[in-house]
């Protein structure tokens, strides 16, 4: 397999999309980061999206087979919801023995980051990120590691920092409101940035890990003794972040603001929004979802704080 290091993972992705002979459309998670359909748009390639499972919250595989093996479609995009870290390999496979055209990719931009390929993934694309929010945040930087066979052609586009914000706080706007989002090309997808040499790099990426996954434990085992079991994903969906699942989230997540803290509700159900449809299970997810925080930004008074606000709220 090839490496290729870029500025940004969504970079690999386009310059992988752009490559594509076959124009064909993709099929995409309902619960995937925006900057993934956006990549696609801007890329001039089309996407439906399917729902999650209420198994497995990842993409519903049987729904996928299915549309799959209508032929309308030349690729898909698996992600690991909340960084959940198992891989469909043998999904993978047979979609590879039954469909050998497919472009699969894996994209595990939530995991902690591996600097070694995964073998037994029949990924055609495993896609890793230490952008902003990841595991590892460096504030920039995305890695993957490609099949011989597939093309790549490294693009060199015009970046405006205020076009990706710009574009951040429209799609931002249409999922907050429900919308569809209407996409106007911009200079947002940046392509050129210096960054530091493969190996420096690598370094970067392992200390993090290293920082990182003991500070995150230190967070996580708070909010595990201190919160209500019956609230928490199970520990494998506990790696980016700390997720409970509420009835009652939005009035949760008021408490966390109005006593000085933060915590988040991702991600949301892009179908109806960028894409045409409804994603019912991706949807009740959305709703009920709530991410503590866990990363550096984080301290653990902070953490003993929130597991407060959100026992008084639940009071």
């Amino acid at each position: 397999m090839n490496l290729i290091y870029e500025a940004r993972a969504s970079t690999i992705l386009y310059n992988i999309l752009v490559a594509r002979r076959d124009r064909r459309p993709f099929l995409l998670p309902a619960n995937i980061c925006p900057i993934v359909p956006l990549t696609f748009l801007k890329a001039g390639m089309g996407f439906e999206f399917v729902d999650i499972s209420p198994a497995t919250l990842h993409m519903d595989l049987d729904a996928a087979a299915r549309l799959l093996g209508t032929g309308r479609f030349g690729g898909l995009l698996y992600a690991h919801t909340y960084g959940e870290p198992s891989t469909p390999a043998a999904f993978f496979q047979e979609l590879r023995t039954a469909a050998p055209s497919l472009l699969l990719v894996d994209d595990r931009c939530l995991c902690a980051p591996d600097l070694a390929p995964d073998l037994c993934d029949p990924a055609d694309l495993i896609l890793y990120s230490s952008g902003y929010a990841k595991v590892v945040d460096l504030g920039f930087g995305g890695y993957a590691f490609l099949r011989d066979e597939i093309p790549y052609a490294p693009q060199t586009l015009p970046y405006r920092r205020e076009d990706l914000e710009a574009l951040e706080r429209a799609y931002k706007q249409s999922v907050a409101i429900r919308q569809p989002f209407v996409y106007a090309d911009s200079d947002w997808l940046e392509t050129g940035r210096d960054r530091p040499a493969w190996d420096e790099y690598g370094r970067s990426v392992t200390d993090g890990l290293a920082r990182g996954l003991a500070h995150r434990r230190a967070i996580n085992a708070i909010y595990a003794a201190r919160l209500p079991a019956e609230l928490q994903l199970p520990p494998e969906y506990q790696g980016w972040r700390f997720h409970l699942r509420l009835e009652r989230r939005d009035l949760v997540l008021q408490a966390i603001f109005a006593g000085g803290l933060f915590a988040s509700a991702h991600y949301a159900s892009l179908a109806g929004i960028m894409a045409p449809g409804s994603c019912p299970q991706a949807e009740g997810l959305a709703g009920q979802v709530l991410n503590l925080f866990n990363d550096h930004h984080f301290t653990v008074a902070m953490a003993a704080k929130t597991c407060d606000l959100i026992l008084e709220a639940l009071a």
